[in-house]
């Protein structure tokens, strides 16, 4: 029988079962739900719902679990639909009917709330890491670089001669305000969910606030409809990360220009390229494109999540299963695509006597020539009108 089967007569359909079950994704979050279910489960022993036995065991079991799925000793059953009730169930086959106490006072509803909490603020902390690596490249690169003579572009047609420094530092701005994004994105999200509930809390004396401070949350949330029908902080973790891919984008469809032989301002790492199956001249910047093309895929993330939201009343509805799937995807396509950015450009060989070159032509120094004639008493604009 299904642990919630209590008032159904017939089983689900197989069809249902499979349609239903999330077990093939949301097994990412088992470490998430075994912590959240140890902190549950030792307030339930300081408010007196479990005994101190009940407690050490459960705790013990849930522990035990924890080592066995690392090793990949734990195979998940669909039937049990998802990791809460796969985590529950095999808990209950360990240490016998005490596992089934744990659940006491909680819904899987604040309990997968509680989890996706724990594993974006685990992911944004790698991410943002990942990102601090990518600026100190990028600042390594610029301090190589503060003599390196470039042309500066609008429209994509040579405007102002720039250094390559100068250039790169740019990125460093988009970068370091991705990291402010994560960072403020956390903070908010940073509250515990656990003790709202299905919707509406519950009748036992929960210490939400002790769970949450285990749990290293800084605060509870403070409306339990809220509390289980919340995903704004997943909505902000996925506008921030198509951002962050829209910077990277951008920074790889410079990198893809300027490794053209039309351009020829820089060459990428053998590392970092590819062939072609037939033409054996070819050094394609394919990494760069793959990073390039990643980025529509963070978006439809994005909006996957915005489209399921958008109509729900509170509190709780299985749309929200939809949630977890966007939001693995996205953290798996930006860590991947800062892991590798960052190798790519830091063995790079940047062309300098080609940039110096390229910065000499198309009157890239026409707009100092009118600023030297206003400083001689001609209105800029008709200092613009000479020099054009």
């Amino acid at each position: 029988m299904k642990l919630w089967g209590g008032r159904f007569e017939k089983d689900t359909d197989s069809l249902v079962e499979d349609f239903h079950s999330s077990i093939s994704f949301d097994c990412r979050l088992y470490k998430h739900d075994i912590m959240g279910s140890i902190a549950h489960a030792r307030m339930l022993g300081n408010i007196g719902i479990l005994t101190e036995k009940e407690t050490r065991e459960i705790i013990a079991g849930l522990e035990s679990l924890l080592e066995d799925i690392r090793a990949g000793k734990v195979e998940f059953e669909v039937g049990a639909e998802d990791i809460h009730m796969n985590i529950e169930k095999l808990l209950t086959e360990r240490i016998g009917d005490v596992g089934k106490k744990l659940h006491t006072g909680r819904s899987r509803n604040d309990q997968v709330a509680l989890d996706l909490r724990l594993f974006l603020r685990e992911e944004i902390d790698k991410s943002i890491n990942l990102l601090a690596s990518l600026v100190g490249t990028l600042l390594n690169l610029a301090s190589d670089h503060m003599e390196t003579w470039m042309p500066g572009y609008t429209h994509l047609q040579k405007a102002q001669p720039v250094t390559l420094a100068h250039h790169l530092l740019a990125y460093v701005q988009m970068f370091l305000r991705d990291m402010e994004r994560f960072k403020d994105t956390r903070r908010r999200l940073n509250v515990s969910p656990l003790g709202s509930g299905a919707l509406a809390g519950t009748t036992y004396p929960l210490r939400r606030e002790e769970v949450a401070a285990e749990l290293g949350f800084a605060g509870i949330t403070l409306n339990s409809l809220d509390g289980v029908s919340d995903r704004d902080f997943a909505l902000e973790f996925l506008a921030d990360a198509a951002i962050l891919m829209m910077h990277l984008s951008r920074l790889c469809e410079e990198l893809i220009l300027w490794s053209s032989g039309e351009f020829s301002f820089i060459e990428l790492d053998d590392a970092y390229a590819t062939g072609s199956s037939i033409m054996p001249q070819k050094k394609n910047p394919d990494v760069a494109e793959l990073v390039r093309g990643k980025t529509g895929r963070v978006y439809g993330d994005l909006i996957t999540l915005l489209t399921v939201m958008k109509g729900l009343p509170l509190a709780y509805n299985k749309d929200m299963q939809e949630d977890k799937e966007c939001v693995f995807d996205a953290v798996d396509t930006i860590q991947k695509s800062l892991l590798v950015m960052e190798p790519m450009l830091r063995t790079m060989k940047v062309n300098t006597s080609v940039m110096a070159n390229e910065a000499k032509k198309g009157f890239t120094n026409a707009t100092d020539l009118a600023d030297y004639l206003t400083k001689k008493n001609i209105p800029f604009r008709e200092a613009h009108a000479i020099v054009g």
